[in-house]
């Protein structure tokens, strides 16, 4: 129960944020939302939040919205929606929320300049193309994460809107995206009672969010504005940076090991059932061993192999990409001594 409740408090307040910077509300929820929902199912329940969100500041904001800007956003994010949401089925979006939270890690640099410095802002994005271009991307990232959220805020905040033109047009973006990622998550089967029960709270939030910012933000500067939205981004950023490692370090095994052994220096790195080690030779040279199936061994070498192999036990066989081409290493177990050979 306590976990709702939080979701209930933490829309809210998110939303809240997310109106005063422009967005991010949804970035901010992923974690909470992780706690109880499987990584391709926070994509839809965020949606119908995200949704009724859009819905509610579009009616409250709706004289502010910039329609240059929504007739060249929205026509290229729409297909390009779809194949997020169509890539979900097949990638873990906690690797792609990983590399999000890396890049909004990089608005740090911007809250630590001195104010004098942020006079010399770089030029807002005016051409139609690259309006395009930053439609498809946030269509994309939005299908496969469920919102796009604080990663475009720099876009709207260089652009020179006011905040209630940036509450209004970003509602304006998102809010036909939301309506066709919610149909393909439910086509998809990423949608169940569970879902729509989550969703439906963060909905309720963020309604409560959209009615009472208006009464807010009239209080809130414009540099105020700018600032709490570069906090969110780098908040947002560290959040998923964190949560998402510990996802990833649980979930698929990933681990670094270090070697040393006289002249050669070996870094080993595990990932779910995979192995791949870089090993600096004799000081000379680098090679890059990649463990392999034995179905991939040439045939060539299967009678040397056989030869080889005959009553060992704890077999392995590795692909090494050398400077001078590719050869196969062997290493197998044989009356309790451990061997490695070399077959090209």
């Amino acid at each position: 129960m306590w976990i709702f409740i939080a979701i209930l408090f933490g829309t809210l307040f998110s939303f809240w944020i997310s109106a005063i910077c422009g967005g991010g509300a949804s970035m901010v929820l992923i974690p909470i939302l992780s706690l109880i929902l499987p990584p391709t199912h926070i994509a839809s329940a965020l949606t119908v939040g995200t949704l009724s969100s859009s819905v509610s500041r579009l009616y409250v904001f709706r004289k502010y919205i910039k329609w240059r800007i929504v007739k060249y956003y929205v026509p290229a994010a729409i297909p390009l929606v779809w194949l997020g949401v169509w890539a979900l089925k097949y990638v873990n979006p906690i690797y792609l929320q990983f590399f999000i939270g890396l890049f909004l890690l990089l608005n740090i640099k911007q809250l630590l300049k001195r104010a004098g410095k942020n006079k010399n802002e770089k030029k807002p994005i005016k051409s139609p193309f690259l309006l395009s271009i930053i439609g498809g991307i946030a269509g994309f990232v939005s299908g496969v994460t469920g919102a796009t959220g604080v990663l475009f805020n720099r876009f709207y905040l260089n652009y020179g809107m006011t905040k209630e033109e940036i509450i209004a047009t970003r509602a304006a973006n998102d809010i036909l995206l939301h309506i066709i990622k919610l149909g393909l998550y439910i086509t998809m089967g990423l949608f169940n009672l569970k879902v729509l029960k989550v969703g439906g709270l963060i909905a309720l939030g963020a309604i409560l969010s959209s009615v009472t910012i208006s009464f807010i933000l009239p209080y809130i500067s414009e540099k105020v504005f700018k600032k709490i939205g570069y906090i969110a981004m780098a908040l947002s950023g560290l959040l998923l940076v964190i949560n998402t490692s510990v996802v990833i370090l649980e979930k698929d095994k990933l681990s670094i090991k270090f070697s040393n052994q006289g002249d050669n220096f070996e870094t080993l790195f595990y990932w779910r059932n995979q192995r791949v080690a870089f090993e600096y030779a004799n000081g000379e040279s680098l090679e890059m061993e990649l463990l392999i199936p034995f179905e991939e061994i040439p045939v060539r070498l299967y009678p040397e192999i056989l030869k080889l192999t005959k009553n060992a036990v704890d077999v392995y066989y590795e692909k090494v990409n050398h400077s001078s081409g590719v050869y196969y290493e062997i290493h197998y177990t044989k009356n309790n001594c451990i061997y490695k050979k070399k077959l090209r």
